[in-house]
């Protein structure tokens, strides 16, 4: 199992165990009650210690970083095909397909997964936690953590200069002007099960947008997302008139020219939330958005 370790600096000298988990390596208080009934969840230098330990100068804190617990939702297997663009033992990034969604749903039963094709791969004890999360027919770039802990860290940076997110999107029309920043709170539409819409009660959303090219009435997007709520990129641009190619729930669906939501993760960097690492990754345009417009 995943470790990460903590030498006890001189200013950290007399605290106790749980002050160093919570304070400086911020375990959460369940994951810290976790960690102290596991048999070897914690050690200093090489042997168990308690919570309540007291800590010295020089003292090494190993502390295990996997979850002691099995998953809430069974996850079912599936041999699909997943690209692995890096992984460490703490994460892994994805290449999410078209088609896939994060775990399986009630509204989609039978769809791919990620979390089921990382069974097949590694075993259905492998626990699933998802940092950035893509829709159904969203394809590129996904964070995924290996435990809740790490999984914790990187949620508390997502919406930070920690954990940038960058997407290519394909829409029709083009916005005026070319680059700017939409700025409308986004809430559940009462008519649908799974629509959002803007709304002024809503949650506050912000997407930044900038036009790369144009051709045939549509245009190529570069948009980054300041906030994370569902369906946000493509309601702020069917909001502002242009909504993606393909987008059955808020533009017009058409198959012929994309059977889906023209939307793709283009663009990650993050810092590592254990080695302190920046990792930056990109994922090409897949085909059929490429095929819409010529890219610059």
């Amino acid at each position: 199992m995943e470790t990460i370790t903590k030498i006890i600096t001189a200013k950290e000298d007399g605290s106790t165990v749980r002050h160093i988990l919570k304070a400086v390596l911020h375990f959460s208080s369940h994951a810290v009650s976790r960690l102290a009934h596991a048999e070897d969840g914690i050690q200093v230098n090489g042997r168990h210690a308690r919570t309540v330990d007291i800590l010295h100068t020089g003292d090494i804190l190993t502390v295990e970083t996997g979850d002691h617990r099995p998953p809430k939702i069974e996850v079912i297997p599936g041999d699909w095909p997943l690209p692995i663009i890096w992984e460490d033992g703490h994460l892994l990034v994805v290449n999410k397909p078209a088609g896939m969604t994060a775990h399986a749903s009630n509204f989609l039963p039978d769809t791919p997964t990620v979390a089921g094709a990382l069974a097949w791969t590694r075993g259905t004890d492998f626990l699933f936690h998802p940092v950035s999360r893509l829709d159904k027919g969203t394809t590129g770039l996904m964070v995924v953590a290996k435990s809740g802990y790490v999984h914790d860290l990187l949620r508390r940076s997502l919406h930070t200069s920690g954990f940038y997110r960058e997407y290519r999107a394909v829409c029709v029309g083009c916005p005026s002007p070319e680059t700017g920043t939409i700025d409308a709170p986004i809430g559940r539409d009462e008519r649908s099960a799974i629509a959002r819409r803007i709304r002024p009660d809503g949650s506050p959303a912000v997407s930044h947008y900038e036009v790369l090219a144009r051709q045939n009435g549509l245009s190529l997007l570069k948009l980054v997302p300041e906030t994370g709520r569902t369906h946000q990129l493509r309601v702020h641009m069917a909001f502002i008139g242009c909504p993606l190619a393909g987008d059955w729930l808020y533009g017009t669906e058409d198959r012929d020219l994309i059977p889906r939501p023209a939307l793709h993760s283009y663009a990650l960097s993050l810092t590592h939330p254990v080695t302190g690492e920046l990792l930056r990754f990109t994922a090409p345009v897949p085909a059929d958005m490429a095929r819409l417009i010529s890219l610059p």
